[in-house]
């Protein structure tokens, strides 16, 4: 959960600054603020702890390299295209499709106890999945909904 810290520090930040300078509290913007933050950062992480996030991906599926990347840039194109009223409702759409498909990835990083951190097998397992991840897929998809939607 120490991820949402960025989704909701972002979004109480929009609120703040778009307080200040426009006069006015602007939930649309900081709530679409907070999701571009957070998955910008999700995105880089890819390229960071790449190593991790392979060993997520199940056996089934070929060039685990080529999806870690990918869904790095996929995900900080997500956050871009949120910033814009033109794109933010497919973009959001999309960004839900997105968070349902490699929540498979993540039952197969519990199953297997992966740490994408340290890219081995000392990860904390099924518990972290119904304790932390589950929770805060069902946040993620719910924020994207309401700012990137239904707000529209």
């Amino acid at each position: 959960m120490k991820l949402l810290t960025i989704l909701f520090a972002a979004f109480l930040l929009g609120l703040i600054a778009t307080r200040i300078f426009q006069g006015e509290w602007n939930f649309l913007f900081s709530g679409n603020l907070g999701m571009a933050a957070f998955v910008a950062f999700t995105g880089l992480a890819h390229f960071r702890f790449q190593k991790g996030m392979a060993m997520m991906i199940p056996e089934y599926i070929p060039a685990k390299m080529f999806w870690v990347y990918a869904t790095g840039v996929i995900e900080i194109a997500a956050g871009i295209g949120l910033m814009f009223p033109q794109s933010r409702e497919i973009t959001a759409a999309l960004l839900i499709i997105f968070y349902i498909l490699v929540f498979v990835a993540n039952i197969n990083s519990s199953r297997k106890n992966i740490n994408l951190f340290k890219a081995d097998y000392s990860g904390p397992g099924m518990d972290y999945l119904y304790r932390e991840r589950i929770p805060m897929q069902i946040i993620l998809i719910a924020w994207t909904w309401y700012f990137g939607i239904y707000l529209q």
